[in-house]
């Protein structure tokens, strides 16, 4: 009776990459949850600005000093809120390539697209 072609331990090799691959997955998926739901705050002007994103770049918190509100220059007040963002913006991309980089190596390009 035929069978299908004998690889030898080929199948053992076969199942432990899978094992690997899915705990990688795992592993992957975790880092990503745990930076959706991590908490970034950026700064400006010393701590005149402050603002809080979540790991979604979506803005949870802005706080500003009151003595940096002047209705005759409101492009100060934009310029350090625009500070801030891009502030916490940076941490968490630090964030994501520290929890996530390990994982990119041979994904081609920058290598975190995929994972981000």
């Amino acid at each position: 009776m035929a069978q299908g072609p004998n690889f030898g331990n080929m199948g053992g090799n076969m199942a432990d990459l899978m094992r690997q691959a899915q705990k990688m997955q795992k592993q992957v998926t975790e880092a990503q949850n745990e930076i959706k739901n991590a908490e970034y705050e950026g700064k400006a002007a010393g701590e005149l600005v402050t603002l809080k994103m979540n790991g979604e770049r979506k803005v949870t918190d802005l706080k500003i000093a009151d003595k940096l509100i002047d209705p005759d220059d409101p492009d100060t007040l934009q310029d350090m809120i625009i500070m801030a963002f891009n502030d916490a913006n940076d941490k968490m991309t630090e964030d994501q390539k520290e929890k996530l980089g390990q994982y990119a190596g041979g994904l081609g390009g920058n290598g975190l697209n995929g994972l981000m």
